[in-house]
């Protein structure tokens, strides 16, 4: 299997660098080494691979800098997208895709389902929604993976903010009113190899573990695990404004991922726990 991996250098394209070699010949090429903003670039860059799988993990991740930078947000998450899945759709290919809870409106305490209606707070939930939409409409072979919480040893990301702050702050002001699943890179390489190997029936799932909790009570954990002895104070959102509204609601039910490859997914503490180790031996 010829497999073209984009976005190798961020926190979800190192793992499954690590995952997907398993399978075939993996090309993981650099930023140097095709301009993703460049339509034609990428154009020519897939007619000379001639991929018959690619794994986008390549995206428009700064959900606030996507309010100013819209042009740049609207490319990646859903310009991108859009060529990968017509060039997979014209050379009988498959496009592994990942999408974002920021599809969804926040609102209620109910899991988000796939079928459940989207509508979007932010511009950047509005791209990713898009580069869905996109795929789906292509006709190409996908499969779309939506995550939430994304946080990994590697990169940016809140799990290495609270334990960088930890080093300088004596007491740390954290949102305890947003509610989701925080999800490990490892887990969704782990699980996106998996899904390839066992020939995944073409579509959209949710891909999170099990169990919810706040960015307080995520904080929280972090902290104990590590052995850091910090006061955390549980705030509302309203009290932390950003550039782009956040979900408060970002549950998700993974049952149509757990049924199709007969697998339970691990709950979130326990990736957590992974992670922390794989960053802390560094």
């Amino acid at each position: 299997m010829n497999i073209l991996l984009l976005g190798k250098t961020g926190q979800v394209g190192f793992e499954l660098h690590r995952t997907l070699s398993v399978l075939g010949t993996i090309t993981a090429p650099r930023r140097e080494d095709i301009d993703l903003m460049n339509e034609q670039a990428v154009a020519s860059y897939l007619d000379q691979q001639r991929p018959n799988l690619i794994v986008n993990a390549a995206a428009w991740t700064a959900v606030d800098a996507a309010e100013d930078h819209q042009v740049e947000a609207e490319r990646l998450n859903t310009g991108l997208p859009k060529q990968l899945a017509e060039y997979a759709t014209t050379n009988n290919g498959r496009l592994v895709h990942y999408s974002s809870d920021y599809v969804y409106p926040g609102n209620g305490k109910n899991l988000w389902q796939e079928t459940s209606p989207t509508s979007p707070l932010s511009h950047y939930g509005k791209t990713k929604l898009q580069g869905d939409q996109a795929i789906e409409q292509s006709g190409a072979d996908y499969l779309i993976f939506r995550t939430s919480w994304v946080y990994s040893a590697r990169g940016n990301n809140f799990m290495k903010t609270m334990l960088r702050l930890a080093q300088s702050k004596t007491e740390l002001n954290i949102v305890a009113d947003q509610i989701g699943a925080p999800t490990s890179a490892r887990l969704i390489a782990q699980v996106t190899t998996l899904a390839i190997h066992g020939q995944l029936a073409k579509g959209l799932y949710h891909l999170a573990p099990n169990g919810e909790t706040s960015w307080y009570s995520f904080a929280k954990e972090i902290f104990r695990i590590a052995g850091y002895n910090k006061k955390a104070n549980p705030i509302l959102t309203s009290d932390y404004p950003t550039p782009a509204q956040r979900p408060l609601n970002s549950r998700m039910g993974v049952t149509k991922l757990e049924q199709a490859l007969k697998i339970q997914l691990p709950a979130w503490q326990s990736q957590l726990e992974l992670a922390l180790s794989e960053y802390l031996e560094q």
